[in-house]
């Protein structure tokens, strides 16, 4: 049965009701001396070639188009380096992806990075006044500022959950307790799946925390979640490279975990910070980038590669995008009511497979047991989400 109900609910019980009122927007022209249209990025292996340095303030829109041979991504930057803005992610060779963001006068930067490692190709970026007042006005600006504080009510909310679970999933594994770690694993793993978009926005926190050994850098310190998963479900040698997997000492085991709950501190710190927001494109753009998260790791099994609860992050996933659009529906609802319809259908599509399964409650089927059918099934499922979800940061902005 779908979980809209139990995390509508839940959601409600956090934040205050959207408006009910919506006007139509009508946002800056991107371009490099005002021009409308996109601006065109072309990335390769060794270049990020963006055909303007400079845009007015307002709706900006980056067509990202990979010309090299491996999978890229795209990050408008703070004026630190550092923040991501917006970015998107697995761009495959030969593809073409949209960025939609909106910005106020100030110096960015923008990053390729090919092969989805290393700090980039960058290049600075400047946004010029407009003139013209950054994002929407009058009722939708009201209403998507509540959507704004109903998103950042929740990611409050799923954070403080999360480090609950880390401390306690750190104290089991620290203490050698492996039954209790691999049960509270992907349960607390689930509230960092819904919220990963915001845990990218601040610099290096995500890799710190969520990634894979496969995208570890030579000669780099792989932390995080799945530094823990691969000890606590330990390879046999033809699942490891051929290479008998070697247990991490006590103090090893220690440091992981103390990092761990570290790094998750500094997320729940960043994000009950006083000035913390997540912007409606940024809403927007995240809950794509979810989706995202599930074609490309969760529904080919290759983000928990060991334990095999991909369908736990799936399902979180899947949770976080449609709270995304759910805080932002109202505007969808007036502005393109066929979407809203169709984006409601597809959530629930996806929800009813994906209960066929298990759910986060009572555990789900775990990835090497699924058949090749109902991995295919799943896949056509996001798929059919994917495009119509792909529509609502444009929709939001008015772009």
């Amino acid at each position: 049965m779908s979980r809209r109900p139990t995390i509508a609910a839940a959601l409600a019980a956090l934040v205050l009701p959207l408006a009910a009122a919506c006007v139509p927007n009508d946002p800056a022209e991107p371009g490099a001396s005002g021009s409308a249209g996109a601006l065109t990025v072309t990335s390769t292996a060794d270049a990020c070639d963006v055909s303007a340095v400079e845009a007015d303030s307002g709706t900006v829109r980056f067509a990202v188009t990979n010309e090299g041979d491996d999978v890229t991504e795209f990050y408008l930057l703070g004026d630190d380096g550092l923040r991501v803005i917006s970015e998107v992610e697995n761009v495959g060779p030969g593809l073409t992806r949209d960025l939609v963001v909106q910005v106020k006068p100030g110096t960015y930067y923008t990053a390729c990075k090919p092969g989805m490692v290393g700090d980039g190709i960058r290049a600075e970026f400047t946004v010029n006044d407009s003139g013209v007042e950054v994002g929407p006005t009058g009722d939708t600006a009201d209403q998507l500022a509540a959507a704004e504080a109903s998103y950042v009510a929740y990611v409050k909310d799923q954070v403080g959950s999360l480090i609950s679970g880390t401390e306690a999933f750190a104290a089991a594994y620290t203490a050698g307790d492996d039954e209790t770690a691999r049960s509270l694993y992907a349960d607390t793993r689930a509230h960092w799946e819904r919220v990963e978009p915001v845990a990218e926005s601040f610099g290096d926190l995500d890799p710190l925390l969520d990634l894979r050994e496969a995208d570890v850098e030579e000669g780099a310190t792989w932390s995080g979640w799945h530094l823990i998963e691969k000890d606590l479900w330990q390879p046999a040698p033809e699942a490891n490279a051929g290479v008998v997997y070697v247990a991490l000492t006590p103090e090893q085991r220690a440091a992981a975990a103390a990092d761990l709950v570290t790094y998750t501190q500094q997320l729940v710190d960043e994000v009950n910070s006083p000035d913390f927001s997540f912007e409606a494109f940024q809403i927007a753009n995240g809950a794509k980038e979810l989706l995202d998260e599930v074609a490309t790791g969760k529904v080919t099994g290759e983000e928990e590669i060991w334990s095999h609860t991909d369908l736990w992050d799936f399902q979180a996933n899947v949770d976080g995008a449609r709270v995304g659009y759910e805080v932002l529906a109202e505007v969808v609802e007036a502005e393109d009511p066929e979407l809203a319809d169709t984006l409601a259908t597809r959530f629930e599509e996806i929800d009813a497979l994906l209960a066929e399964q298990g759910s986060l409650e009572t555990g789900f089927t775990y990835y090497d047991e699924l058949t090749d059918a109902e991995v295919k099934a799943l896949a056509a499922a996001v798929d059919a989400l994917s495009e119509p979800l792909s529509q609502l940061t444009t929709t939001v902005t008015g772009a």
